[in-house]
């Protein structure tokens, strides 16, 4: 499974990001292999329009799951529409790889519009 989270840093120790649309970096992380790297947010300085631009971005890198803090409606449509998890952290978690570790454990909330 491929996890797109967002972050504030581009390593798997940066604190997380609570806003999906407006997040400096992603880490797209995957499962399986355990390989990640991290990616600057293509859409962070849209005047308009950067919750799609970020959804579209996790789209074409072949995310399974998004995860953070709050979706937009906009991203959220993008990524009903593509058949991607949306998954909220909550307080207790501070960094990228604990998030990794609490989805795989299953704590972390599934996101409803």
């Amino acid at each position: 499974m491929v996890l797109m989270i967002s972050s504030q840093q581009g390593t798997l120790d940066s604190p997380v990001e609570t806003r999906f649309g407006r997040s400096p970096w992603y880490i797209r992380y995957d499962t399986e292999t355990k390989q990640w790297e991290a990616f600057q947010n293509p859409g962070l300085n849209e005047s308009g329009g950067a919750g799609i631009a970020a959804a579209q971005f996790a789209v074409n890198q072949k995310a399974n799951v998004v995860i953070s803090g709050n979706f937009g409606p906009n991203a959220a449509q993008v990524f009903q529409k593509a058949n991607i998890g949306m998954y909220l952290f909550t307080g207790d978690v501070s960094s990228i790889s604990q998030t990794i570790e609490k989805m795989q454990q299953g704590k972390l909330t599934e996101f409803s519009m």
